[in-house]
């Protein structure tokens, strides 16, 4: 399996997306400080994961949502969750 994640920084609330095929392993590298573009936003939190079954599925997934249009759709999915948490979208 190869998951999509969302990731949210519990120091800002500031969401990162990802693809990866053990998501566990996944975030703990996020919050050990091994990506670098992730590093300085620690610590974080998966709120949010799909499963697809084709690695190509997988990486054409975060792409989209990676742009302005699927990070729309995200927020709108998660819109409760981010509403309750933070007062805003």
């Amino acid at each position: 399996m190869f998951y999509n994640y969302i990731l949210q920084s519990l120091r800002n609330g500031e969401l990162y997306t990802g693809f990866s095929n053990d998501l566990k392993r996944r975030l703990q590298e996020h919050n050990q400080g091994l990506n670098f573009s992730t590093k300085r936003y620690r610590p974080w939190k998966l709120i949010y994961y799909e499963a697809c079954l084709d690695k190509g599925d997988a990486v054409r997934r975060e792409g989209y949502l990676k742009k302005t249009q699927g990070m729309r759709l995200i927020k709108r999915r998660l819109k409760e969750y981010l509403y309750k948490k933070y007062g805003k979208i």
